[in-house]
């Protein structure tokens, strides 16, 4: 053990990244720690000088009660803290490869203003060895620093569920690891202060990055078996609803539904393991295989509804569709990744006129950032409805507000399965 960890004693903390995960790990610890909330968005930043989050991740009373955290878009702001956590985005590129670039650019960040003493833990979810093989060189070379004898490093996976306000950050156990067993000590020490769920000490960092991994892996194979299903199912003119529940009657039938897989996790995570399992000198053929058939949910739902309008007369091109919901999953406004947002670009390029109807998302981010133009409130008349994204909204609609949406031949696919039968023509 090389110079005495800081942050064991006196921790003041820098959170690299003002996302989803990484606000309420800052108003968590700004609650009884000095914390410096940084992100390189200066209109973020402002937002949260001024009290609000839009994401709706975390509450405007939250925030108002985390006294000891200020906000910065400046670097220098982080000098004088001693334990930096990062919980930058770990995204995929056009290949299907990990895109690092967030993570080297957090650590090339951090080099300025490291000390000897320092740790640094990391959040973002990555493939197993990315710390010490990617993050920590790069935190020796750009700081001139030691590792394990002038800084430290741990890893705690991120868990946070977005949308989910029954289970917060402080509710789920929190996986924790460190350089050293006494690093882990302290990393471990540092998350019980806020997670009252309790924390799970892994016996290495690699161990803690392949278990957050495998967690979004196991889910996205589970809804690649019964998306499987369901497209077996739709030629043998069965209902898969219908099956599942009947299944779900013996015990340990697990209760998993068909669905079009998107979002910064599920849909993104799998890669991540498959980059470096080929990197040794293994092809995964299960994850990869839960990908390319999880991939092709959005085809499957387009060329059932473009089906269902041919059966009543009406070709798909100029056919006036309406798709539910554009974020990448229910109550949340986040629209990364949005496999809702891929099946409108998928009817637009067969020639529909299609209304994307949200009341969760940002229109304004939507064009922007997605190049998809989504209203709050449905209009009427349309040949096809399409409830993509299981809103709370949406869930609640009685009969006669969907069928007010169109019109007396109107198609109705349900791929959430929420609606009542009677009123769908077809569901996944």
């Amino acid at each position: 053990m090389g110079i005495a960890i800081s942050a064991a004693d006196r921790p003041v903390i820098g959170i690299v990244g003002l996302g989803y995960v990484g606000l309420p790990l800052a108003v968590a610890f700004g609650r009884q720690l000095p914390v410096v909330g940084f992100d390189i968005d200066a209109r973020r930043v402002a937002e949260l000088r001024a009290g609000h989050d839009h994401t709706l991740e975390t509450r405007d009373e939250d925030l108002a009660a985390a006294v000891q955290l200020d906000f910065a878009d400046d670097p220098a702001a982080l000098l004088p803290c001693n334990t930096y956590i990062v919980t930058v985005p770990t995204p995929i590129d056009a290949h299907e490869q990990p895109d690092l670039e967030p993570l080297r650019s957090a650590c090339t960040l951090l080099t300025c203003v490291l000390r000897p003493g320092d740790l640094v833990i990391f959040e973002s979810t990555v493939y197993p060895g990315t710390t010490e093989e990617v993050c920590v060189p790069l935190l020796e070379a750009g700081s001139g620093l030691q590792f394990n004898q002038d800084f430290y490093v741990g890893y705690s996976p991120e868990r946070i569920n977005p949308g989910d306000h029954a289970r917060r950050l402080a509710d789920i156990c929190k996986v924790t690891s460190g350089s050293t067993p006494e690093v882990a000590q302290v990393v471990d020490a540092l998350y019980r202060r806020i997670i009252t769920a309790g924390t799970w000490l892994a016996s290495s960092i690699k161990v803690a990055e392949a278990a957050k991994v495998i967690e979004n892996i196991q889910r996205d194979v589970n809804i690649a078996l019964v998306n499987e299903l369901a497209l077996i199912f739709d030629r043998l003119g069965i209902d898969t609803l219908d099956v599942l529940e009947a299944a779900g009657s013996k015990w340990n039938f697990l209760p998993f539904r068909p669905g079009m897989v998107g979002g910064h996790c599920i849909g993104v995570d799998p890669y991540y393991l498959l980059h470096k399992s080929m990197s040794v000198g293994y092809h995964p053929d299960l994850i990869h295989t839960a990908r390319s058939v999880n991939n092709r949910v959005v085809a499957h739902v387009a060329g059932k509804v473009q089906q269902l309008l041919a059966s009543r007369g009406k070709a798909i091109a100029g056919a006036r569709i309406l798709v539910l919901g554009a974020t990448f999953k229910e109550d949340c406004p986040d629209l990364r990744n949005s496999r809702a947002l891929d099946l409108v670009r998928r009817f637009s390029s067969a020639g529909a006129q299609v209304t994307c109807c949200d009341p969760w998302a940002d229109p304004v981010l939507a064009l922007q950032q997605e190049g998809v133009q989504v209203v709050a409130d449905p209009s009427s008349g349309h040949d096809a409805i399409v409830l993509a994204v299981a809103h709370a909204q949406y869930r609640a609609l009685s009969a006669e507000q969907i069928h007010a949406m169109g019109h007396a031949n109107t198609v109705i696919y349900d791929v959430k399965s929420v609606w009542p039968r009677h009123l769908v023509d077809e569901r996944l």
